[in-house]
């Protein structure tokens, strides 16, 4: 998965962990709610029912001041492979999340943010990559954390 549009924002990172412990970190709320989103954030998952369909609806506790009230629905859900969602709430844009096993303790997890023009894209576009990076090192800190304690 790779983005070729400019009214996309594309972003991945290869893990030293295999995709099944990559993919239970997102797909297990009580991960989840440990790493997403950029650093100093907390979140509360009020509902998360990973299904075509099923609601994502969460609150962003921002480090300093404000909630941010977040509500998705899933679109595809193809375990292991690729989680894809549509937002609800503003920032309005589609999600992927690709995970790629590339060998047996080594995963590609990649995000993809689509927009509807190239205009709504740009306005977040100069702050999301960094602050996808930031996710991403938080996700290898919650996949520690689990290897650590769950799949030895």
């Amino acid at each position: 998965m790779s983005s070729n549009s400019d009214s996309e924002i594309f972003s991945s990172r290869i893990l030293n962990f295999p995709v099944e412990i990559v993919y239970e970190a997102f797909a297990n709320p009580t991960h989840l709610k440990n790493w997403w989103g950029p650093n100093g954030f907390s979140n509360t998952i009020h509902e998360f029912d990973l299904r075509p369909g099923g609601k994502w609806v969460l609150t962003m506790h921002g480090p300093e001041i404000g909630n941010y009230e977040n509500s998705s629905v899933f679109t595809t859900v193809l375990p292991f492979k690729l989680v894809a969602w549509k937002r609800n709430s503003k920032p309005l844009f589609d999600m992927e999340i690709a995970f790629e096993k590339l060998e047996e303790s080594k995963t590609q997890i990649s995000f993809r943010m689509i927009f509807e023009t190239i205009e709504e894209c740009w306005k977040i576009k100069n702050f999301a990559g960094p602050k996808n990076e930031e996710n991403f090192d938080r996700l290898e800190k919650e996949i520690m954390n689990i290897n650590n304690s769950s799949y030895k």
